[in-house]
């Protein structure tokens, strides 16, 4: 006889639910939204499109009224408003600021408003900062635009800004701007460990990006397990107030160590890449659609994070009630 059965705990749906450990809710789900000049599909990500400035208050008035808990805005300017430095990024009147306007005007407090603060959608050469003559990413140059670049946010009604180029110093250098702006409560959420992964390729096509080379020598090595705990450590000492894991499926070990020491909200991204796999097998017939999105998802809130940003928050939002 075996006194020690588990499976005791399995025998019907309603012992299964009384005994589940995870269970992700509507409130810790972001949606990330893309916010365009021209507005349309997205054929990698079926389901998923960029919004004109209308369409952009409609989806923050939909994420609102399916209790989530924020929506993450990036812009995506007409190529001709791209330049060398990215200057579109931080213009009051630049495609990501004139979205916030309206998501704010749109939705108020009801949401959480988040900005990736970044300018690879902004730059004409695709990279998350300045770039010298002989082709390097200058960090320390690149600090200051990200600084012009939250305090527009903010001033457009951002609640969150989202450094998310990985450059050494980015969450300090921006507290500091706020700080000196009197942007006191502004909160940041530090791209702490962002991998240079395959799976964001969709993510490109949605923000017609114009990368030529890679971001690895920026972005971190997906090999790499300490290093990403490490970034995560150097992101909460400067006033990071959550930090996020990215992507969030492949990198579970990461996120649950990143989870294991912080003292502040984790995050993680559920990206273009992960979402498109999974739409493109459903579409197919190879797996059940509902089953593998929700167990994707709780994936990631088992392995630790409090917050999850991903491209099914509204649909998983409605499967919940």
């Amino acid at each position: 006889m075996n006194p020690m059965r588990p499976r005791r705990l399995r025998s019907t749906p309603a012992m299964r639910r009384l005994v589940r450990e995870v269970e992700p809710r509507a409130s810790q789900l972001v949606i990330p939204v893309f916010v365009a000049e021209r507005h349309g599909g997205i054929s990698s990500m079926p389901g998923v499109r960029r919004h004109d400035l209308d369409g952009v208050a409609r989806a923050a008035e939909r994420a609102a009224a399916a209790g989530l808990g924020g929506i993450m805005l990036f812009g995506v300017p007409d190529d001709a408003d791209k330049d060398e430095e990215g200057s579109a990024g931080w213009a009051d009147d630049g495609i990501l600021q004139r979205g916030l306007r309206a998501v704010r005007g749109a939705v108020g407090d009801d949401l959480v408003v988040m900005a990736d603060t970044c300018l690879d959608e902004f730059t004409s050469h695709g990279h998350c900062g300045f770039v010298t003559p002989d082709g390097r990413v200058d960090n320390d140059a690149t600090l200051g635009a990200y600084v012009d670049m939250a305090l527009a946010q903010v001033e457009a009604g951002a609640h969150v800004v989202s450094p998310s180029g990985m450059m050494d110093g980015q969450v300090e250098a921006i507290r500091a701007g706020l700080e000196t702006a009197g942007h006191t409560d502004t909160a940041i959420l530090a791209y702490a460990a962002k991998y240079a992964s395959s799976f964001y390729g969709p993510f490109r096509e949605a923000v017609t990006s114009t990368l030529s080379g890679d971001r690895r020598t920026y972005q971190q090595d997906p090999a790499n397990r300490r290093e990403g705990l490490r970034e995560a450590e150097l992101d909460l000492a400067e006033g990071a107030d959550m930090v996020m894991v990215k992507p969030a499926g492949y990198y579970l070990d990461v996120l649950a160590d990143v989870a294991a020491v912080s003292d502040v909200p984790v995050a993680a991204y559920q990206v273009s890449g992960e979402y498109a796999m999974i739409e493109a097998a459903a579409e197919r017939g190879w797996i059940d659609r509902r089953a593998a999105v929700t167990e994707s998802v709780t994936a990631i809130v088992r392995a630790g994070a409090d917050i999850v940003l991903t491209y099914w928050a509204e649909e998983l939002a409605s499967w919940m009630k």
